[in-house]
């Protein structure tokens, strides 16, 4: 494709997944490459992704980062799971946590041995066989030594880029001022060449980074790549978000709150509570979504609601010629299970694991675009299991999400699991096992039967099986302190002020 070597990377665009682009790329390949970031202080950030998932930690520990000076410089707090609220249906809640259900054997997961004990009447809730699920629930976290990192974080994402931002200019990261005003192609191979600035300014590079937001000004607007729409599937196609001062103690999860036309939002950080309304404008207008988020907040706003339009989908290429498009302008699932930033990250480090030094060439291009294809269908039958998978009926949205056609990719994952209890992880996919049991049996979708090696058990045997492992849970979680009193420890924000922390510990 170009036999030029990758020399010169610009990145189009800042916020968070241009600078975790710029900080990861300037730090890990910053020698032998050079790396300028265009961004304009004229464009807001959309800056309202604020919890993210535990893999995060793969890309901290390759950055080097200290957890509780990221911590206190994003005024973040600890998210062990997210707790779902009316999805099943009105007044039926479940948690879909961090970490793994029980123990597994060779032969079947550990919900096989917790249902058939459900027969028996030997189990308590399937959470309490978790201590991340039995964590949130009872608000005890604490970072110890030798611990799976099952937890990851609420944070604030404007903050969370200028920590990355740091990161990058430490590195050699340049940063140039300017709003992008034209894209420049190569008249005989269609390469973008470079940038012009309405400043005046002119940005070349060998490799473009495109983290435009959703209009994609490099891979779309310049190179026509094309885009994949799901909302057919995935309708909610509208966001409202508010930030509010902290009325108590912040929890340790993230709050998804279905609504009448989609849900809401609630995620706590250190010194202020992020809230949003995620709808679908076919059945809520603007108005009224931001009327239905300001009555259900807790806490004075602290600024003007802000309404954010998306359509959910991905391009059909991720990488497109010398253009790679990470961020927004890659696509958008949506927010329900906080896995924007974790495919920034991915898209990053599959990038830099296939970095063109010697030249681009169509194998590399076609294995990140497979990749990333990939992992966004996966994630995407996922979300759509949440909607789809309920026993609401009581309004239009509702009842849309209930029939609407879905994957056969998903029917099948429902099937499986209806008939026999299982679920089968690829070898790469995102959620595991004890993911899809959650939210599944969390819905509603209880199997009809289990593993036949768990009749190798007696009862005697499987009860001291299960207790066993509740009772280590339990232990373990008691030895854990109050998580809000970690915080304060650990990694206390270095821009809350002790007014706020008076309210909060009082």
């Amino acid at each position: 494709m170009n036999n030029k070597p990758v020399k010169n990377v610009v990145i189009a665009g800042g916020g968070t997944a241009g600078w975790m682009a710029a900080a990861s790329m300037a730090k890990l390949l910053g020698k032998a490459i050079n790396i300028t970031l265009v961004e304009s202080d004229q464009i807001p950030t959309v800056g309202v992704g604020e919890a993210t998932i535990p893999t995060l930690h793969l890309l901290h520990n390759l950055l080097g980062i200290n957890e509780a000076e990221f911590m206190a410089a994003t005024n973040a707090t600890f998210k062990l799971g997210i707790s779902f609220e009316n999805w099943r249906d009105v007044g039926k809640d479940y948690i879909h946590s961090f970490g793994h259900l029980g123990h597994d054997c060779w032969a079947c997961g550990f919900q096989h041995f917790w249902l058939k004990g459900l027969q028996k009447g030997l189990v308590s809730e399937i959470g309490d066989y978790c201590p991340e699920h039995l964590g949130s629930r009872e608000g005890r976290f604490a970072v110890m030594a030798k611990q799976d990192l099952n937890h990851a974080y609420h944070l604030d994402a404007g903050l969370y880029a200028k920590f990355l931002q740091k990161i990058a200019y430490q590195h050699g990261c340049q940063r140039v001022e300017g709003k992008i005003d034209k894209v420049n192609l190569c008249s005989e191979s269609g390469n973008i060449t470079s940038l012009d600035l309405d400043n005046g300014k002119h940005v070349e590079g060998d490799l473009f980074i495109d983290c435009t937001g959703f209009r994609g000004l490099l891979i779309e607007d310049a190179l026509h790549t094309g885009y994949d729409d799901w909302s057919h599937m995935l309708p909610c196609d509208s966001a409202v978000a508010v930030q509010t001062k902290t009325v108590g103690r912040p929890v340790a999860y993230t709050r998804s709150i279905a609504r009448e036309s989609g849900w809401q939002w609630r995620i706590p950080l250190q010194n202020r509570t992020g809230n949003g309304l995620v709808f679908c404008s076919k059945y809520m207008s603007d108005e009224d979504a931001i009327q239905t988020l300001l009555d259900n907040i807790e806490g004075e706003p602290i600024n003007q609601p802000r309404v954010i339009k998306y359509k959910t989908g991905t391009r059909r290429k991720h990488w497109n010629k010398n253009c790679i498009a990470i961020g927004l302008s890659a696509g958008f699932i949506e927010p329900l299970e906080s896995t924007g930033i974790h495919l920034f990250q991915r898209a990053v480090v599959r990038l830099m694991q296939i970095f063109p030094h010697t030249g681009i060439n169509q194998a590399d291009v076609d294995e990140f675009n497979q990749q990333t294809s990939d992992e966004m269908l996966d994630i995407r039958d996922f979300i759509i299991l949440h909607y789809h998978l309920t026993d609401r009926r009581d309004t239009p949205f509702w009842r849309y999400c209930a029939d609407m056609d879905i994957t056969d990719s998903l029917r099948h994952r429902m099937e499986l699991f209806r008939q026999s209890g299982r679920v089968f992880k690829k070898a790469e996919e995102l959620f595991g096992e004890s993911s899809w049991v959650q939210v599944m049996m969390g819905q509603g979708l209880t199997p009809e039967q289990y593993h036949p090696i768990v009749d190798m058990m007696g009862d005697e045997e499987l009860k001291g099986f299960l207790d066993k492992i509740k009772q280590h849970t339990a232990n373990k979680v008691a030895n854990w302190p109050d998580h809000w009193d970690f915080i304060n420890h650990y990694c206390p924000s270095k821009s809350a002020d002790d007014d706020d922390k008076m309210v909060k510990t009082g």
